[in-house]
């Protein structure tokens, strides 16, 4: 069975920014945040996605990647 792998921290180290800023400016805790960030997360609003894609500058394939 395959499953769903989040890049965010990827992203983020790409462009230099913090959990807490990155939070802070979408709109979500911290906490909330980091269960995203380590693939915690059973499911993504597409609010939230867009607006991680919004402040990234990046797509949604660049944050979630399906693996076999």
């Amino acid at each position: 069975m395959g499953q769903i792998i989040v890049n965010l921290d990827v992203e983020m180290a790409k462009r230099k920014i913090s959990l807490g800023e990155l939070a802070e400016r979408i709109g979500l805790t911290q906490a909330n945040l980091s269960i995203l960030k380590t693939g915690k997360a059973r499911a993504v609003r597409f609010t939230t996605l867009e607006a991680i894609c919004r402040e990234l500058g990046c797509q949604p394939g660049d944050i979630l990647e399906y693996r076999e």
